[in-house]
């Protein structure tokens, strides 16, 4: 009985992965909810189970793609990867309105350009701070600061490899965990309590999600203000990063 529920469980990895973020994703909501009263918010919770979920599957298998090593849960690494992730980041930008993002005015798109730029070059410095020298880590590593689609989506475009991927992700990831904690903190002091506020700060920070959450934790009816252009962030740093950003890069690296 047993190896024949392993049998389906393996030959329907992609269900099971499906069921397995699910079930994730309910108990880091009612975390959220029950143990910290909406202060970390959900997706932040579901963040580092998922790390901590990979770097067990990595200790137990010994291998290089963390819980997808393990057979029973050899979907997460078709779940995860750039496929699915590249069909995610379309669906969401064919969801933005350009006439509801034109209303946010010039500043909207100043807040865009200055948001990317700062959190590449930021990124960009760390890494040259650690010692990457070359011109496609450096701008794999800055586009992660960016938001953790942007960095392994122009990573795998310039060829880098899998550890600066990784790398780029984190730097991704540690940047949307504190933009979704500080944002309900920071909200009232700089005036973030209406819809063209929300937009430019989702211009500047770009994250998807730690925006999303952050303005959740704050006021949920901006929500949907900040996400928009947070969207284009997204879809407009995957456009530079592997082009204009690496042309720069490498010409001066």
């Amino acid at each position: 009985m047993r190896e024949a529920i392993e049998t389906v469980l393996a030959k329907n990895g992609l269900l099971v992965a499906f069921v397995v973020v699910g079930v994730t994703m309910l108990v880091s909501y009612w975390a959220a909810d029950r143990l910290t009263r909406g202060r970390l918010h959900g997706s932040a919770i579901a963040i580092l189970i998922g790390l901590a979920l990979a770097c067990l599957g990595g200790w137990m298998t010994g291998g290089k793609q963390g819980i997808a090593d393990l057979p029973l849960l050899s979907g997460m690494g078709l779940m995860g990867g750039a496929m699915l992730r590249d069909l995610a980041i379309v669906a969401t930008a064919f969801g933005v309105r350009m006439e509801e993002f034109t209303k946010s005015g010039v500043i909207g798109c100043v807040s865009l350009l200055v948001g990317l730029l700062a959190s590449f070059a930021v990124g960009g410095v760390v890494a040259w701070a650690f010692g990457y020298r070359d011109a496609i880590s450096i701008t794999t590593i800055g586009a992660g600061a960016a938001t953790y689609i942007v960095g392994p989506v122009t990573g795998t475009a310039i060829g880098a490899s899998s550890e600066v991927v990784a790398l780029s992700v984190a730097a991704g990831l540690v940047k949307a965990i504190l933009v979704m904690i500080v944002t309900p903190f920071v909200a009232k002091p700089i005036g973030l309590d209406n819809p063209r506020a929300a937009m430019i700060f989702g211009g500047l920070m770009g994250t998807n999600s730690g925006v999303m959450a952050g303005l959740a934790a704050t006021d949920p009816k901006l929500v949907p203000y900040g996400a928009m252009t947070a969207t284009f962030y997204t879809g407009l740093g995957c456009l530079l990063g592997p082009s204009v950003f690496f042309v720069i890069v490498r010409a001066i690296a």
